[in-house]
């Protein structure tokens, strides 16, 4: 299984013969690993004092990190006509997943019902339905190319009811921050999929109008967001974790205090491996390892513009501008919490923050990219070849 491992691994990064493909791949391994030294560091005091030993939450994680790899791989090595093929199958398992939240299966976290428990295994269905929404938005986009440009056309029925449809259900467990999240990714897809801007921004006016109603009508939300706003300046309540989160980040300095060597972690920074690993970043690592990590977020976000650029069709545009605004977006929402720009969401920092689901969910997107861009690369040296032949 190795050796089949490496052959595919290999023929991901000769596909095209594009540097790409190989910029993907080191910018997402290198954020992986990243995520696995601080999740090992941020997560040693607390996994000690829940009684999983100083390493429970790191091989949790490793476990998670060795099973989405293989998964990455084999995503990296598919054809876009793999994607398009089972593109509802898998919009409707997503679907069916996230359901089972609702079900005795289904637990809260943090006031949110997303999880669902199978034994001794946990795991947030709204992470493996954000793949197959994209997926399935840029098929339909695909198919529906000829009659785009009609709003009727272009809302139904990726809007309604398929974005409405997951929306709802991750909204009734009371995720807002991960409906947001999704919400966006829905917006990105369909913008770089070429939807009218009659269009986008009916959807745009909708899901801020939406947003709008449900944190208003919910008292912890208007908490956080008040609390927000006047600097969350009761740090024993509300503002405890965003508080002591800036306090990590501005007692790193320049070059940090080390790594392994931070104090928040020690019971006072909540959420220290998953939602506000980010502080912890910037107090080991200082500024210049926070910074290496906007920067390699950046230069991703570059990598997939220049896919989407390049990409055969529609849906490959559609897939991997969902799946930027996704993972790069949700980056800099998280990073935005840290630092004070935004009210708690919590949103994890995607490749990098514990959690199992989350992490899986990242590298098969990632896969997925990758899958576009071979086949960007290859289109591209066809257009060349036709070029050539012509002159």
């Amino acid at each position: 299984m190795v050796a089949s491992a490496r052959i595919s691994l290999g023929e991901s990064l000769k596909s095209g013969s594009d540097k790409t493909v190989a910029l993907l791949w080191g910018i997402t391994l290198l954020l992986t690993g990243i995520g696995l030294i601080m999740v090992l560091s941020a997560s040693s005091i607390t996994s000690y004092t829940q009684d999983q030993g100083f390493l429970g939450v790191f091989w949790r994680q490793m476990i998670f990190a060795v099973v989405g790899l293989p998964l990455m791989i084999f995503a990296a090595t598919r054809t876009l006509e793999f994607w398009k093929r089972w593109a509802w199958t898998f919009f409707a398992a997503g679907l069916l997943l996230q359901m089972l939240v609702f079900t005795p299966l289904g637990f809260e976290v943090g006031g949110n019902r997303n999880w669902i428990q199978i034994g001794s295994f946990g795991a947030q269905p709204s992470e493996a339905l954000k793949l197959a929404l994209i997926v399935w938005i840029g098929t339909v986009l695909l198919k529906k190319e000829p009659l785009l440009g009609k709003m009727s056309h272009e809302l139904i029925p990726v809007i309604v009811p398929g974005a409405l449809l997951a929306l709802g259900l991750v909204l009734l467990g009371r995720d807002l921050g991960t409906t947001m999240v999704m919400s966006a990714l829905v917006i990105g897809a369909m913008f770089f999929g070429g939807v009218s801007w009659k269009s986008l921004s009916l959807v745009v006016v909708g899901g801020l109008l939406a947003i709008a109603f449900f944190v208003v009508t919910s008292e912890n939300r208007m908490q956080r967001l008040f609390g927000h706003a006047s600097g969350n300046d009761d740090y024993s309540g509300l503002g405890w974790q965003p508080q002591h989160g800036l306090w990590a980040l501005a007692s790193g300095g320049l070059f940090g205090v080390g790594l392994g060597g931070s104090k928040a972690k020690w019971n006072w920074l909540p959420a220290a491996d998953n939602d506000y690993i980010f502080a912890i970043i910037g107090e080991e690592l200082g500024f210049i390892g926070a910074m290496l990590v906007v920067v390699l977020f950046i230069v991703l976000a570059v990598v997939m513009l220049r896919v989407i650029s390049r990409a055969r069709d529609r849906f490959g545009r559609a897939v991997v501008g969902g799946a930027l605004v996704w993972i790069v977006g949700q980056a800099f929402l998280n990073i935005g919490v840290v630092i004070g720009l935004f009210p708690v969401l919590g949103v994890p920092l995607p490749l990098i923050s514990a959690g199992g689901t989350a992490l899986i969910s990242c590298l098969i997107t990632m896969g997925v990219v990758i899958s576009v861009a071979r086949d960007a690369g290859d289109y591209q040296h066809e257009l060349a070849h036709q070029g050539h032949v012509g002159r």
